[in-house]
């Protein structure tokens, strides 16, 4: 019978560790932003040594990056791009519910990131421009479906679409009793009622 290769329970083990790293991360990042959240506060709420963050992510940038990669993982997971895009807009709450530290973390990351010169701007543009896109191509489908009226621009409407999905981030950040499933439900219903193709009377 082999034995278990003692490598193994390393890997285990420093895959436990780089993930408690990334939790502290996380926290800390929301709680005080980039700016004032330096590796070795991580460190050290972490339980490691500077020199064993390191280990797992060589600089800062890289463990900001490695936050990011967490959301996006959780999107990739739950997320049906090709699915119904006013179905999918409900589920959105479902998100924010799920993953609270994931909504808050994001959101003061990309508030710090908006001029051109921050570390994590140019991977949020990115995001963003993916984000309306995604929304924008739900709407083109609905269009040639015949599901949607095709009377107007689906590229300006993804971008309404997407500002009111980052608007209730910061909103339910800050009020957490906003009734999340009924608002975006009521915002699908909306979006529903303008997307209707125009009836003959």
């Amino acid at each position: 019978m082999a034995s278990e290769r003692p490598y193994e329970a390393l890997l285990v083990k420093g895959e436990e560790r780089k993930r408690q790293i990334l939790d502290v991360a996380q926290r800390l990042l929301t709680r005080n932003g980039w700016r004032n959240t330096t590796l070795s506060q991580i460190a050290s709420e972490a339980g490691v040594t500077s020199a064993g963050l390191l280990h797992h992510f060589e600089s800062k940038a890289q463990l900001l990056h490695a936050v990011l990669e967490m959301r996006d993982a959780d999107d990739d997971q739950h997320a049906d791009r090709q699915g119904d895009l006013l179905e999918g807009i409900v589920k959105v709450a479902e998100r924010f519910e799920r993953s609270p530290e994931l909504v808050g973390t994001f959101a003061v990351l990309q508030m710090e990131n908006l001029e051109p010169d921050a570390p994590l701007h140019d991977r949020l543009l990115a995001r963003y421009h993916a984000s309306i896109d995604t929304v924008a191509a739900g709407i083109r489908r609905g269009q040639v479906d015949g599901r949607y009226r095709s009377d107007f621009d689906g590229d300006l409407k993804a971008v309404e679409i997407v500002a009111f999905l980052n608007g209730m981030e910061t909103s339910w950040l800050l009020d957490q009793s906003i009734p999340l499933t009924d608002v975006f439900r009521e915002y699908a219903r909306s979006l529903a009622k303008d997307f209707a193709p125009m009836t003959n009377s």
